[in-house]
């Protein structure tokens, strides 16, 4: 199976299953130096383990993570980083049904018709669990741009019906309640609605909105690789994510030029500066020093206990009831993820961009 490998310069590799023993990345290209500790990468799969509130699977995983290589006395060496997670709540009894049809919304047909084989267990690996070894990697991507003054943030901004007020937006409400929206007003509408799809067997999708604040300008490059390009492949490659769009996005689409263009400026200290923001940070293709903002919407958890119509591998139509334990949401779970891969992304164009001029290269190497 290709396509298991993410990265240019700071390259990871993922494996593992749902239902496997265990799941994890292997890091390549991570500099030596680097303090790192098994709790600097534990904060960040806490966001994402099972079983943190009702609006999310009660599958029961500690995801404790194991650094296997790449560190010694507390700093990394410089060589592959290899970190690991046990899979320790598998429940694979609650897929054996599934073996003999294709669930809609999943990715069970298409394994079939790719590979003519597909691990039915929980879906393998196109479950959710494949994301541990993403959130890992970026949590030591995170930690290498923090060291740079570069820092990413992301949160629930929409959920079903409900979005976020710019004007209610408080960045310390997003870790005080279980969907992570900075609008506490907003939450609590949002977790009315998630109550009732959860009573009609449903559920429900929702956007992560990213904001990225301390990148310097000149990442990404002007034609196949532009970061905005970057961003979208790393973004839409999480399972679930059906749209990407950067600043204003779509909107642009229904604006004209003199509402979308950034007017340029000079501020009361003589440096330029933008007005405004509608390109998100990145004009060109090329990052222009101003935060860069994102958005990912993720579909509605595919798994419901709904009744549904489906085939069977006979081509017989068929009606099921999915069992097992699952989401009513994921997004909720995959803010993390979303922040993981961007950071990912930046770090990746960060390392690029220091070849890019002869006299940075000058610098680094005559004045060291």
């Amino acid at each position: 199976m290709n396509g298991s490998t993410f990265g240019n310069i700071f390259k990871i590799t993922t494996w593992g299953e749902s239902h496997g023993k265990a799941i994890g990345v292997v890091i390549d290209g991570c500099p030596a130096g680097l303090p790192l500790e098994a709790e600097d990468i534990q904060k960040f799969l806490d966001r994402r383990k099972p079983g943190q509130s009702r609006f999310t699977t009660k599958r029961q995983e500690a995801d404790q993570v194991e650094i296997l290589s790449g560190v010694f006395e507390g700093k990394t060496t410089g060589t592959p980083l290899s970190l690991i997670v046990p899979n320790t709540d598998q429940r694979s009894r609650d897929y054996s049904e599934i073996a003999n049809y294709y669930r809609p919304g999943h990715a069970d047909l298409n394994y079939d018709r790719k590979y003519g084989f597909r691990d039915y267990r929980g879906g393998g690996r196109s479950s959710g669990r494949e994301t541990i070894g993403r959130v890992a990697a970026g949590a030591v991507a995170s930690k290498i741009l923090g060291e740079l003054g570069i820092s990413l943030s992301a949160y629930t901004c929409a959920i079903g019906p409900v979005a976020i007020a710019p004007s209610r937006f408080d960045k310390e409400e997003i870790f005080k309640n279980p969907l992570y929206m900075p609008d506490a007003q907003a939450a609590r509408k949002a977790q009315e609605c998630l109550e009732q799809a959860m009573k009609e067997t449903n559920s429900l999708g929702g956007m992560v909105e990213c904001v990225i604040t301390g990148a310097p300008a000149g990442l990404g490059e002007p034609a196949f690789d532009k970061l905005d390009a970057a961003l979208a492949k790393a973004i839409l490659s999480i399972g679930a994510v059906k749209g990407f769009e950067v600043g204003s996005g779509m909107a642009a689409a229904r604006s004209d030029g003199l509402q979308n263009n950034d007017a340029y400026g000079v501020d009361s200290r003589g440096n330029l500066i933008k007005k405004t923001n509608h390109s998100g940070g990145i004009t060109g293709g090329i990052s222009d020093g101003t935060p860069i903002i994102f958005r990912a919407a993720f579909k509605p958890t595919p798994s419901i206990a709904a009744v549904q119509e489906t085939v069977n591998r006979q081509g017989e139509p068929i009606e099921i009831q999915i069992k097992g334990r699952h989401d009513p949401i994921i997004v909720p779970r995959a803010v993390v993820v979303v922040e993981s891969m961007a950071a990912l992304v930046i770090l990746d164009a960060l390392l690029a961009s220091m070849t890019t001029r002869m006299d940075r290269i000058k610098d680094f190497f005559l004045n060291r």
